[in-house]
């Protein structure tokens, strides 16, 4: 598992841990890390460390201090280093002082330092720490906009992007590797901050932290959540997922998401909707009710929404009138907006909800009254949207995009690793929904289930896209996932 703490918590610790230690321990912790990072990826770049242009462009404060120690561990093994003061009168001056006494060199002319930006084998981006809030200042904007031959290391994270958020106020600075201390931060998991931190290395220097506020799945995790049936399973043990779903205009979301729910691990999917036919036709193994969910027999967990049409109402109503997990999706959160948080207001079983922004603006309105928000701004804070959902209607949120956020009203936070961006195509979000309803069918909790199911699709759409990738349809998608289920249980 990947936590990530924020930054408030982070300095408590580390102020926790200098007072136990030698004046300067920590920060030459984080700056050998980050020397013998660097000193990686030039060896993998040009052979040797010897003779290498390094450029470290050196921000106020302890983040500019870690570059500039790490420069000056860059030039004693031979590099040709030079450190761009951004803001000369406040470098730190310990390691201004340990460059300059292994030979490296320091301007701060912005006009040398570009030309030395452009034409670096590698750059330490030490501008901006986890403090720094509201983009780029003027003098470092240059920077993020001119083009560079070399390798962009950030220290921390790339400067520009907001460490508790993930948020990019203005401009940032594009890295390769971001090389972290400590712990992750939120912004570095997180888009579009994410988008800008390239490969992630955490650099361990001590700290005593405690629980995280978000974390991320990996492999090992996604494998100890999976529902594996035992030798006394039968297919009612196992749980059984109900899918309302598909209309007249839409019955391929029906398909859809009893494809997802049959590959979720739940012992059996029963159907109901106008669409039983086409599905039976497809899924055979599918059991077909007629009516809505109220007549559809003992279920573990519903899935409500995709395709739904004009009668996602009815569905919606029936099912949360039910009580087992209910996750609504599509149509059926279009409802729910309408009805708002007092729809769930009297339910004693949890509820899973999977907007895409455009759904989670209506979801907000209907909570909070007004117009929607504006969905790419909503977008743009992917971390603040999920909560304020979850908070709004007391259930766990599964914000769906380019990155995957699943917030649970007790405020734990997981975000989802895996994807591509060939996902972003019709009928994957029905995929997502049918799969995440079969894993609550098992027993998985709503924060569980959610961050499986994201987790699972995410590796499907990469299986079924290939290496290089090429556009996939969500069937193939859900295809994909058993192959995913043995290479998750392989790891």
């Amino acid at each position: 598992m990947r936590h990530a703490h924020p930054v408030e918590t982070v300095r408590a610790a580390e102020a926790a841990l200098m007072a136990r230690l030698p004046e300067g321990t920590l920060m030459q912790r984080a700056a050998a890390g980050l020397a013998a990072t660097c000193a990686r990826l030039l060896t993998r770049r040009r052979g040797r460390v010897y003779g290498s242009r390094v450029t470290v462009l050196a921000g106020s404060g302890d983040n500019g201090g870690d570059a500039l120690y790490a420069g000056a561990a860059l030039a004693r093994r031979g590099a040709r280093v030079t450190a761009v003061l951004l803001a000369p009168e406040k470098a730190h001056p310990g390691g201004l002082a340990a460059l300059r006494a292994a030979g490296g060199r320091v301007t701060a002319e912005q006009d040398v330092g570009l030309a030395d930006f452009s034409r670096a084998d590698l750059v330490l981006d030490g501008i901006v720490g986890i403090g720094g809030r509201g983009g780029l200042r003027p003098e470092a904007v240059p920077y993020a906009r001119t083009g560079r031959s070399g390798i962009v290391v950030a220290v921390d994270l790339p400067s520009g992007v907001d460490a508790d958020t993930g948020e990019v106020p203005g401009e940032a600075l594009r890295a390769d590797v971001t090389v972290c201390f400590g712990t992750y931060k939120p912004g570095l998991l997180i888009d579009p901050g994410a988008e800008y931190t390239g490969a992630v290395q955490l650099v361990d220097i001590g700290l005593a932290l405690p629980e995280p506020e978000v974390t991320a799945l990996q492999h090992a995790d996604a494998a100890a959540l999976l529902p594996l049936p035992g030798a006394e399973s039968d297919k009612y043990r196992r749980g059984v997922v109900g899918v309302a779903a598909g209309s007249a205009r839409y019955p391929g979301a029906a398909l859809l998401a009893v494809s997802g729910a049959l590959r979720g691990g739940a012992g059996a999917v029963r159907y109901v909707g106008t669409a039983a036919e086409e599905v039976v036709r497809r899924f055979p193994e599918t059991l077909v009710t007629e009516g809505g969910p109220a007549g559809a027999g003992r279920v573990q967990a519903w899935v409500v929404g995709p395709g739904g049409g004009e009668g996602a109402r009815e569905a919606l109503t029936e099912a949360l009138a039910s009580d087992v997990p209910v996750l609504v999706d599509a149509d059926g959160l279009t409802e729910l907006g309408r009805l708002g948080p007092d729809a769930l207001a009297g339910r004693t079983a949890p509820t899973l909800l999977t907007p895409h922004t455009g759904e989670a603006a209506r979801l907000l309105a209907g909570a909070e009254g007004g117009a929607p928000p504006a969905a790419d701004d909503l977008a743009a804070a992917r971390l603040a949207t999920a909560r304020r959902l979850a908070a709004a209607y007391r259930a766990t949120v599964l914000l769906k995009g380019s990155t995957t956020v699943v917030a649970d009203p007790g405020g734990a936070v997981r975000v989802n690793p895996t994807g591509t961006s060939w996902l972003a195509t019709a009928g994957s979000g029905d995929v997502l929904a049918g799969l995440a309803g079969s894993l609550l069918a098992t027993g998985l909790s709503p924060l569980d289930a959610a961050s499986l199911a994201a987790y699972l699709h995410g590796l499907a759409a990469r299986e079924a896209a290939g290496d290089p990738g090429a556009p996939v349809t969500a069937l193939a998608v859900a295809e994909a996932l058993p192959a995913v289920w043995r290479a998750v249980r392989q790891a």
